[in-house]
């Protein structure tokens, strides 16, 4: 159920029956006050300026014409001509029931569907993942999760770094290290296996010659380098997909698309872009000149496709993927998620696309920057020490501090469940402290801020939900109340009922924002509406009169697969006892 869509369309009708223009919206907002309503209608004001009339005449004829009936209980005029929606709780009441009853808690399945690439993640295989790209793989699968949810067509796209002059070492030294293990090589230590490889470079010119050669080998297609290159990125690949499991996170060996695989694509999209006037030779490089990106003097951005001596670079790799996503992919959407520092980069990838034609007007291109992760310090996260803090050491971090968080509040759980709810509750943590930030700000990494179970966090949204299932186990087995009749008496049940009915407005403006923060606030919103909710409006205590129960037990419920439905949609798990 979309409310603010329903009464957009609602006062839209009364403005055109009113005579306002049709370029006059409704401009709808949810109220910040419930005693000037639910929602309220702002558009009278701008059309009352442009008909030099007076807008609470304006708005009073719009009223003249608004028909609610079963939706609002009352409809007003305050101030300059604001138009406050008082929504009915008998409806609100309706929609409870409709959202205990329905999968999909009534959130509507996209009209048309579109086909969204989502291009996340990406880490380069020739390194473990480190705590950079966190914010990609966890923020880009979140708006798959969530697009996929609202029933649009979701391609993942892993774009990772598997191509370069490093892999020349890499393979020379998986090579050697092979015959001297007799095929038996487990790539455990990424890291460690790379700095054996630099320092072997470094310390043998005949091996760095052999890594130089086998970089030609490997471009030109020779069949031994390439089974060499091959079964490294396996061996790597294997280290990204375990974090993924571990982060609970949707990406698979499908969505794998390399820069390799982009690379017999490249001399001709270059060639393309030089037939079509848009690439020129300069100092020996090919560089398309963009006056869209002109700095203060006049002179355009220059944006190189082809170094001096004819290698490629990003920008031609993403131009080779920007041609695939729209013409293999069909994509109606493309989002690509990295920090904020590559702007200007995806900003004239996307101009030149456009320009060469191949990106339709039509298809929207968002580069969805985010910011960094900050330590207490104000400096970006590193190791004490000063080191990059790898991925899999911060799950582990946060594994170890939750478990013993877990044994202190829980003892009466037995060992296998507290490891269990320890695991859910600190992958929560980590994910939900990057999510509930606005996206495109840097943040200030806390482990005591995000294993907290006060506040925004994800344990203390875990917890809301385990309280739900605790209060379901001592009403019994029974789930008669799943038909009962929702009744919102209270301030506090309506409050609840208001909020569960405006999930579905809140996932669109994720959408279309690609900001999951927007979702993380509303659920700690709901979670906290409960909260006060069980507070003030008894369930099971003795004297509670059957029907009430039900009524409240059914709203629970409700709120309960919203709560989990939410926090799925964000890659993060609950649990029945926390």
């Amino acid at each position: 159920m979309n409310i603010r869509a329903l009464l957009s369309e609602k006062v839209a009708a009364a403005m055109a029956a009113a005579g306002i223009p049709a370029e006059f919206g409704p401009n709808l907002a949810l109220s910040k006050n419930p005693k000037f309503g639910d929602y309220q209608a702002n558009g009278a004001m701008a059309a009352a300026k442009a008909m030099k009339s007076n807008p609470r005449q304006i708005a009073d004829s719009i009223i003249q014409h608004l028909d609610l009936t079963g939706l609002a209980d009352n409809v007003e005029i305050a101030g300059p001509g604001f138009i406050n929606i008082y929504l009915s709780s008998a409806w609100l009441a309706s929609i409870s029931e409709q959202i205990s009853a329905d999968e999909h808690l009534t959130v509507q399945a996209a009209e048309p569907a579109q086909t969204i690439v989502i291009d996340y993640s990406a880490p380069n295989l020739a390194k473990e993942m480190h705590v950079g790209h966190l914010r990609s793989t966890i923020i880009g699968d979140a708006m798959a999760r969530l697009s996929e949810f609202l029933g649009h067509r979701v391609i993942r796209q892993n774009h990772i770094g598997d191509w370069g002059t490093q892999f020349g070492m890499l393979i020379a030294e998986l090579e050697e290290t092979l015959s001297e293990t007799s095929q038996s090589f487990q790539l455990k230590d990424l890291e460690s296996f790379y700095q054996q490889a630099k320092k072997h470079f470094d310390d043998d010119p005949a091996f760095a010659d052999k890594a130089r050669e086998y970089v030609v080998r490997l471009q030109s297609g020779d069949q031994a380098v390439y089974a060499l290159w091959q079964q490294f990125i396996q061996l790597s690949l294997a280290h990204s997909e375990e974090l993924y499991e571990r982060l609970n996170v949707s990406l698979s060996r499908d969505d794998v698309r390399g820069e390799s695989y982009y690379n017999d694509q490249l001399a001709s999209t270059v060639a393309d872009l030089e037939a079509k006037g848009l690439v020129i030779e300069d100092q020996g490089a090919k560089v398309a000149f963009l006056e869209e990106f002109a700095d203060k003097e006049g002179k355009p951005g220059a944006y190189i496709v082809q170094k001096q001596g004819g290698g490629f670079l990003y920008s031609t790799t993403d131009l080779a993927a920007m041609q695939f996503r729209i013409q293999d992919l069909k994509a109606d959407r493309i989002l690509i998620f990295t920090d904020a520092r590559q702007g200007l980069h995806f900003k004239q990838l996307f101009t030149l696309s456009r320009k060469a034609g191949y990106v339709p007007e039509a298809v929207e291109l968002v580069h969805c920057a985010f910011g960094m992760m900050m330590g207490a310090d104000g400096k970006p996260f590193k190791t004490r020490s000063g080191g990059t803090v790898k991925l899999a050491d911060l799950v582990d971090e946060a594994v170890e501090r939750s478990e013993k968080l877990v044994a202190e509040k829980n003892p009466e759980l037995d060992a296998e469940q507290q490891l269990e709810v320890a695991r859910k509750v600190a992958i929560g943590a980590v994910k939900y402290a990057d999510l509930s930030k606005t996206r495109t700000n840097d943040y200030i990494f806390s482990w005591d801020a995000m294993l907290s179970f006060e506040g925004n966090t994800a344990p203390y949204l875990q917890y809301a939900y385990t309280r739900i299932q605790s209060i379901f186990r001592k009403a019994g087995e029974s789930d008669a109340y799943l038909s009962a009749a929702v009744v919102l008496e209270h301030e506090q049940e309506r409050a609840l009922a208001l909020k569960l009915a405006q999930f579905e407005e809140v996932l669109l403006q994720v959408y279309r924002e690609a900001m999951p923060h927007s979702l993380c606030a509303y659920l700690y919103d709901l979670a906290g509406l409960t909260m006060s909710f069980y507070e003030n409006c008894a369930i099971l205590k003795d004297g509670v009169d059957p029907a009430v129960r039900d009524s409240r037990l059914r709203l629970s419920y409700g709120v309960a697969n919203t709560l989990r439905c939410g926090l799925d949609l964000l890659g993060i798990e609950v649990m029945e006892r926390m």
